[in-house]
């Protein structure tokens, strides 16, 4: 497995990254930009999810393509950031034409960090519409991870959540990528840790280097019996570079789920609203449909699985983030 030039989502060509967020707050919001309409679909898994347009997504509808996709904190209040980027690609002429108008196609699920110790006495209105604008603004090739953006208040059953990426390059030359926001009910770790649930698809050190333990221990398998309720919600997006239809799209959101089965443990629970977004950026066409989608699809998977240690491997530095929630790294330097 190969991984792409940044090992970033943004190694598929035709979209960006811009986080917005506040460390008083412990918030934020991430958007990811397609450079033109790109098709798009959506798997949800967990008992609690928190969406907007993702109805659209279902292949019979009509609506055929995306012109961004929003992941925030905040729970449901956050879910005013997709009108902020709404409001800033109207500005660009962006958006699907109807007669003389146009209207931006703003997919977007959240996670719940509203009792992560930030203050959230906002006053009238939260201030997601202006971090969704502002992520817009900040939207770039390169993006930081760990606790920025939807990540900055993310916690899991261990450790402090964060803003996970990964990408690869199929051995038919497409490439795949993702981006997470981690914030579990279930654990990132294998027990104590420092091995990750997705140690096996690791590649280098790119979070720790820790591999796979040689046995995973009984106590480990067991859920917590009092759950968390910091945490709550993973969502992710994964892309590709190749031609897909929005029905291929919701095939590789579908198989993209097995990667957050891999790396989290209990996963897609009842309080989790575990959400995966996949979309198409339409630069490679397909030379064999079936099997190159199902290349793709497994890449998608391994990719998230990485995406969600990273997250958790590169929260906390630079001091960010929930405080009384441990950071990996303080516990196993590099």
């Amino acid at each position: 497995m190969t991984p792409g030039p940044r090992n970033l989502l943004s190694d598929v060509a035709g979209l960006k990254v811009g986080h917005a967020d506040d460390d008083d707050l412990m918030s934020g919001t991430t958007v990811i930009l397609f450079d033109e309409a790109t098709p798009a679909s959506v798997d949800v898994r967990g008992g609690g999810p928190g969406t907007r347009d993702t109805e659209l997504l279902s292949p019979e509808m009509a609506v055929q393509a995306v012109d961004a996709v929003v992941i925030s904190g905040g729970s449901a209040y956050g879910l005013d950031a997709a009108s902020g980027v709404q409001a800033w690609l109207r500005q660009q002429g962006r958006g699907f034409a109807i007669g003389s108008v146009t209207v931006p196609i703003v997919p977007q699920a959240i996670l719940f960090d509203l009792i992560n110790g930030g203050n959230k006495d906002w006053g009238r209105f939260p201030p997601y519409r202006d971090f969704g604008w502002a992520a817009c603004e900040a939207a770039a090739e390169d993006f930081a991870l760990g606790s920025v953006g939807a990540g900055l208040g993310a916690t899991t059953a261990r450790h402090r959540g964060g803003l996970g990426s990964a990408s690869m390059v199929t051995e038919d030359g497409f490439t795949v990528g993702a981006i997470v926001a981690v914030n579990c009910v279930g654990r990132v770790v294998v027990g104590e840790g420092p091995h990750f649930w997705a140690g096996g698809w690791e590649i280098g050190d790119e979070f720790g280097g820790h591999g796979w333990p040689g046995k995973v221990d009984a106590a480990a398998l067991r859920p917590y019996s009092k759950l968390d309720a910091l945490s709550a919600t993973t969502p992710a997006l994964v892309a590709t570079d190749a031609v897909l239809t929005k029905s291929d799209a919701r095939r590789l959101a579908i198989m993209a789920q097995d990667g957050m089965s891999r790396a989290i443990h209990p996963v897609h629970t009842p309080l989790d609203g575990d959400t995966v977004f996949a979309a198409a950026t339409g630069k490679k066409e397909l030379t064999d449909p079936v099997i190159q989608l199902l290349r793709i699809g497994s890449a998608a998977a391994h990719c998230l699985s990485r995406a969600i240690a990273r997250a958790i491997y590169e929260a906390g530095q630079d001091g960010r983030g929930p405080k009384d929630w441990p950071a990996y790294r303080d516990k196993f330097p590099r």
